[in-house]
């Protein structure tokens, strides 16, 4: 508890955390960034259900209770792992429409038009929650799916009580809004913002919510739901269709595998930059004494950055949708073997400068949530999902009441060079019909000699692989419990643009010091992603990571 008040009130937690209290469950554990969708989970395991059913449920209530991440208008990944260790990868990324191509996001004069790309009907990608959720509980679930899909029904048309986040949240959003009179209408009280304590009701989505858990994927992309998102999408110069949506699937995939000091790491592939991308930077930072130079010291903060550096510049390189890039490199990329030769141009005295290539990095936005669920008997989940920007497109079509996702976004806009901003682009992502986007969502397991030990995730754009990164070193490395591993200072180097950003008040003057004196570039920023992470303590306990960074998240259990 120590150290989320110090967090909250940006004071110095650095290497020297103070030991906080994690939230501990004997048997079953959600965590979310909505503590009432927490709770949704946690009924659904009280009743029976598994971590899959749990998973869910409360990914539903998040469409209703968090709607500036959580959703059923876009999309995202999950990793599951069962109590005897088989393991499947879900994958439910937005897919562009077939109508889309290339050279879209150019204007009449060829030139790049941002608003196009991100704040329009030409934004949505076809959404793939509903597919995805669908897909897991219909492989991996108990409960009927009617009955994980009833809370967030009630949710939205009882209603709740607005929290002060919430209604910060909604009123700084009030002008992304004005694009969509459907979206107006729902997040605003009458035209006023809404107030805490007020209770927010969404008619609309209940009604959509319903046609989902009385027909399941068929009472989304088929039927009232998509004649009405196919009437949005009409009237308004978008180009999603009826053919979009039937032809859309989620897709199971086989996860990435790699190992560190003796654990299991399970994470999401292509077109999830993040399973490579973390695990690439595990292999590169098992070669370095973590453990003995101590968490926040400069000297490990200096090989964290530089293995940032090293596998984020392999990530614009190859990465993408691998329907339509079935040449990605995934073996070499983590093998052993290439960590050791990138391990070897690392100087443990000087940063390394990062040099501009061709390749153009796109935008992420950081508005994404994660949710965390483990079973009584120990079968996980790690669910990340995402709208792109916070509340998405700003978009409702009239009558669906649920938003819209922007992650067209998330395609590179045009074959181009790099800048020092960070643009980059590489013809794995450029807009093509049906492909996925990349992204760095990036859900993941940690296991050792069979057993569960971690599970972890969290949102922020091209930040979430680093983050993830850090609160597996606390744990593996630091030994760091369960709320210490998510409270912990964060930092984040992407290769380009070629600086080390840093969370305020997390690391002492003397360590920033160190770090520029080794060549480093520093930029201080407020904070950096939101884990949600459930550890297995060494009482076979369940101890939940609650990411105080963003308002309303919580754990529950029983």
């Amino acid at each position: 508890m120590i150290a989320r008040v110090a967090f909250l009130l940006g004071l110095s937690i650095n290497a020297c955390v103070v030991a906080g209290a994690p939230e501990t469950f004997p048997h079953a554990a959600v965590v979310s960034q909505s503590e009432i969708a927490s709770k949704v989970g946690a009924d659904v395991l009280r009743d029976g259900g598994n971590a899959v059913d749990a998973a869910v449920a409360t990914a539903f209530a998040l469409a209703v209770t968090h709607p500036a991440a959580g959703n059923i208008g876009g999309g995202g990944f999950l990793v599951y792992r069962s109590g005897q260790g088989n393991v499947a990868t879900y994958d439910f990324r937005e897919r562009a429409p077939l109508a889309a191509s290339e050279t879209m996001w150019l204007d009449e004069n060829g030139n790049y038009d941002s608003k196009r790309h991100h704040s329009s009907w030409l934004s949505v990608g076809v959404p793939g929650s509903v597919a995805g959720l669908h897909l897991a509980w219909s492989e991996q679930g108990q409960l009927p799916w009617r009955r994980l899909v009833e809370p967030a029904i009630q949710l939205a048309e009882e209603g709740f009580v607005v929290s002060p986040g919430l209604a910060e949240s909604l009123k700084d959003s009030r002008s992304r809004f004005r694009i969509s009179p459907a979206a107006l209408s729902q997040f605003t009280n009458n035209g006023m913002p809404y107030e805490p304590g007020e209770v927010l009701i969404q008619r609309d989505l209940a009604a959509t919510l319903r046609r989902i858990a009385e027909h399941g994927p068929a009472g989304f992309y088929e039927g009232k739901t998509a004649e009405l998102l196919v009437a949005g999408m009409q009237s308004n110069g978008g180009i999603l269709t009826h053919e979009d949506l039937r032809a859309y699937k989620a897709v199971r995939r086989e996860p990435i595998r790699g190992t560190y000091r003796g654990y299991d790491i399970i994470s999401m592939p292509p077109p999830s930059s993040g399973g490579i991308t973390l695990v690439q930077m595990l292999n590169i930072l098992e070669g370095f004494p973590i453990r003995e130079t101590g968490a926040g010291s400069a000297a490990t903060l200096h090989v964290m950055t530089e293995s940032m550096r090293r596998a984020y510049l392999n990530r614009a390189r190859y990465l993408g949708d691998s329907d339509f890039n079935p040449d990605i490199p995934v073996a070499r990329l983590i093998s052993k073997e290439v960590a050791k030769n990138l391990r070897n141009t690392i100087k443990l005295d000087a940063a390394t400068p990062s040099v501009l290539e061709d390749i153009r990095l796109q935008h992420e936005s950081n508005e994404t949530t994660h949710l965390s669920v483990v079973d009584k008997d120990l079968n996980a989940v790690s669910l990340t999902t995402t709208l792109e920007y916070s509340y998405g497109s700003g978009i409702i079509a009239e009558g669906t009441g649920f938003l819209l996702n922007n992650e067209m976004g998330d395609f590179n806009p045009v074959p181009g060079k790099t800048t020092e901003q960070g643009l980059i682009g590489t013809s794995p992502n450029l807009t093509q019909p049906g492909k996925r986007m990349l992204s760095s969502m990036s859900p993941t397991i940690v296991a050792r000699d069979g057993k569960l030990v971690l599970v972890t995730g969290s949102p922020g754009g091209r930040t979430i692989i680093n983050t993830v990164l850090q609160t597996i070193l606390n744990v593996v490395d630091h030994d760091m419990n369960a709320q210490d591993a998510v409270d912990f200072g964060r930092i984040h180097h992407q290769w380009m643009p070629d600086e080390l950003r840093y969370e305020q008040f997390q690391f002492s003057p003397d360590t920033l010091e160190q770090l520029k004196l080794k060549g480093h570039r520093l930029k201080q920023t407020t904070y950096q992603g939101s884990a949600h992470i459930i550890k297995v303590n060494s009482e076979g306990q369940l101890e939940a990571g609650v990411d105080h960074r963003r308002p309303d998240a919580g754990a529950a259990g029983h």
